[in-house]
């Protein structure tokens, strides 16, 4: 079969990660879990026959259960919408609000697929308030609905605190953790866009939780902002290594460039 793209961009996203630094993924007998999904580059890179996908936004992981249970109907209305892509009906199309979650789950996509920068930002009334972008076109070459809806069919979906995911994990799984980063670490430009807040306090809970599994023999791998403070967290018990990338996300040219992000890994990457 071949490779599984994901369906989604996101801000932040770690295909750039898994396809430079592929050997940092080990194999393991166990589940695949990701307690900060996202776009899934991981999994949907894996493969896992077994996994746990969690996140705090709802529409997200409805959208995932959606094209995991009725993945024709989804793409039916995905593809309706895509047919209509312009300026005038982004915006009418943003502003909609449908009782159908499968409705809602083609909206979903439709509007990350062309919105800025995959970006996914609430206003305080948690509507969805992105502009659009300079997409052309909501359709991919490289869209293959049921082959995602496939993979989805081994995977548990959560919506919620990390924790919860975190605190599955036993012997022999692996857990992927890309938080979101809510301070320009580093200076590399990149903040949280959502409407809910990663705090300081909530990375200290996230190192606290890792500590916890990786002393169940739990595999863990976390990719986080390059900065003395989150190295700080996990200096003592992980193996620290900076990697390169590219920062596009960032709305000011002077934060874009080249830029590091921490990985941490109990085991040797």
């Amino acid at each position: 079969m071949s490779q599984i793209e994901p369906m989604l961009k996101w801000a932040g996203g770690k295909r750039w990660l898994v396809a430079s630094k592929r050997s940092a993924f080990p194999k393991v007998d166990g589940a695949h879990i990701e307690p900060f999904v996202g776009s899934g580059a991981a999994f949907f890179a894996l493969e896992p026959r077994r996994a746990i996908l969690s996140d705090l936004n709802h529409r997200l992981m409805e959208t995932y259960l959606v094209v995991k249970e009725d993945v024709g109907l989804f793409e039916r209305y995905f593809r309706g919408f895509a047919a209509q892509h312009s300026p005038e009906f982004y915006y009418e199309l943003r502003k909609k609000k449908f009782r159908s979650a499968v409705k809602r789950a083609a909206q979903f996509v439709y509007l990350n697929r062309v919105c800025f920068n995959g970006i996914y930002r609430e206003n305080l009334k948690g509507e969805f308030n992105v502009p659009i972008g300079s997409k052309t076109s909501a359709l991919l070459e490289t869209d293959n609905f049921p082959a995602v809806s496939e993979l989805l069919s081994g995977a548990q979906l959560m919506t919620g605190d990390f924790e919860a995911a975190v605190d599955l994990a036993g012997r022999n799984d692996f857990l992927y953790i890309d938080p979101p980063y809510t301070t320009k670490h580093n200076l590399n430009g990149f903040i949280k866009y959502n409407q809910k807040i990663f705090s300081w306090d909530d990375q200290v809970r996230l190192a606290e939780a890792l500590l916890r599994a990786s002393g169940r023999g739990v595999k863990i791998l976390v990719s986080n902002a390059d900065h003395v403070d989150v190295r700080s967290l996990y200096e003592d018990a992980f193996y620290l290594s900076s990697v390169p990338r590219n920062n596009v996300i960032a709305a000011q040219s002077s934060f874009r460039g080249r830029t590091s992000e921490l990985l941490a890994a109990n085991f040797v990457v």
